[in-house]
């Protein structure tokens, strides 16, 4: 049930003097689009009669059933605050509906809504905290991005060496009008790359966020001269960018991650050391989900900060699961692994199926591994059956055929769409040549 009524929506549109309303809505990507509509058709797009052309969109729908339906989510309205003050521009995320009237099965935001449902009915609610790296870039003199950075600054540097501080400030101050709560915000540790943390929320709710974050970041970063990007790795010998996810499960208000009685010292409960053990086991094939690019495996090589091995710790950031510090939050499992490219309504959707599948099953983590695995030698991680992460997408897709419980998740439309795309994009890639092939092999040979 929305908080926000019809006559909430009109109110705020008067209010604000806002002539444009952006429906918006995700594709199997990731990608957020959306249909631009006047105040005169507010009343059309609340009664759920706005349409689109779906075919000609990646996993909607085929020709014959293309006209979509957009049902708004009114209590994700918002002002868009780069938009100008006088006639101003709003937004609504939308679900999709089938020209039938029933929810579209390739939705991504559906998807993720029918595991939340399903965590409901055995008394959960899922909460997510993000924490988000991009890089900031600057554009050449076409406005077309460019891979120079504006600072030589560091990890949590500041001053004259951060020279894209302004534009992470502004970026911050436009979030927080926006109804976001921040956490914090700082250089990474590659040149021209930040990271902005904000509150977590259940999980359909930070999904929005995320997908509105990424807006803001954006829109924020060209309004300054600058190109935002979260590509995995835009650069070859400096840090990723990564999208950590902090997980926890509540029955609505206590954390059933929590357990100070915990034999093993860490706080966690038999309800979190059960998602732990349902995620480590489903974790190859959530990498097609998590980590959905190409260059997304550019990231998760052994040796860099990305995790490589399946692997938990307590006290060590080189496993795939962390238990982080409980010290001003509660008990949480820390997802290393995914990267800002993911569509979040989908890495969610499939994380807390993953999880429930280890809870409802009654499954054990393997024991922690607090030693830096990168450093391990191979007999030593084959004595102690640690595995690794999918070295490629296409290594990683073949894993998610396999996996019938995060195949399920995205149904068989979404299945269907998010293979054709991947192994398209995973053909593209094998057909081309890189600069890196040219340098090495051209004169060589």
């Amino acid at each position: 049930m929305s908080a926000n009524g019809k006559d909430d929506i009109r109110r705020l549109v008067e209010e604000n003097d806002v002539n444009f309303i952006r429906l918006q809505f995700t594709d199997i990507s990731g990608t957020l689009k959306n249909v631009a509509i006047t105040k005169s058709q507010l009343e059309k797009a609340l009664d759920n009669e706005c349409v689109f052309d779906g075919s000609s969109l990646d996993g909607f729908a085929r020709e014959a059933e293309s006209d979509m339906c957009l049902h708004p989510d009114r209590d994700t309205f918002t002002m868009l605050p780069w938009r100008p003050s006088h006639y101003g521009v709003a937004r609504l995320i939308c679900d999709v509906y089938s020209p039938d009237g029933s929810p579209f099965e390739g939705d991504p935001r559906q998807i993720l809504k029918k595991q939340v449902e399903r965590a409901t009915a055995l008394g959960y609610e899922f909460n997510v905290g993000p924490e988000c790296e991009f890089f900031l870039f600057q554009t050449d003199d076409n406005g077309l991005p460019t891979t120079t950075t504006h600072d030589t600054a560091g990890y949590f540097d500041l001053g004259t060496v951060d020279m894209g501080g302004d534009i992470r400030r502004e970026i911050c101050l436009t979030l927080e009008s926006m109804g976001f709560e921040l956490e914090a915000s700082h250089h990474e540790a590659a040149f021209g790359q930040h990271e902005i943390d904000f509150q977590y929320d259940t999980a359909l709710r930070t999904a929005d966020n995320i997908m509105t974050f990424k807006m803001a970041v954006k829109s924020i970063a060209k309004a300054s001269g600058a190109y935002a990007t979260f590509m995995p790795k835009p650069k070859a010998g400096t840090s990723s960018s990564g999208m950590h996810i902090n997980m926890s499960l509540t029955d609505g208000e206590k954390n059933l991650f929590a357990d100070p009685d915990d034999p093993a010292g860490h706080g966690l409960s038999e309800t979190a050391y059960r998602f732990m053990a349902g995620v480590l086991k489903h974790a190859r094939a959530l990498t097609a989900v998590c980590n959905p690019t190409v260059n997304s495996y550019k990231r998760l090589i052994a040796g860099d900060e990305a995790p490589a091995w399946i692997t938990w710790s307590y006290c060590s950031r080189s496993p795939l699961i962390r238990v982080p510090s409980t010290r001003g939050r509660g008990p949480r499992l820390e997802l290393r692994s995914p990267d800002p490219a993911a569509n979040p309504y989908l890495m969610l959707a499939c994380c807390l199926a993953a999880g429930l599948d280890g809870v409802e099953h009654g499954l054990t983590p393997p024991p922690a591994v607090n030693e830096n695995v990168h450093e391990m030698g191979s007999a030593e991680r084959n004595r102690r059956g640690i595995g690794m992460l999918p070295l490629s997408l296409k290594e990683a897709v073949e894993e998610l055929k396999r996996d019938r419980v995060v195949s399920g998740v995205l149904g068989e439309h979404a299945l269907r769409s998010f293979l054709l795309e991947k192994e398209s994009e995973w053909n593209g890639y094998n057909r081309s040549v890189t600069s890196w092939e040219i340098d090495n092999y051209l004169e060589k040979y």
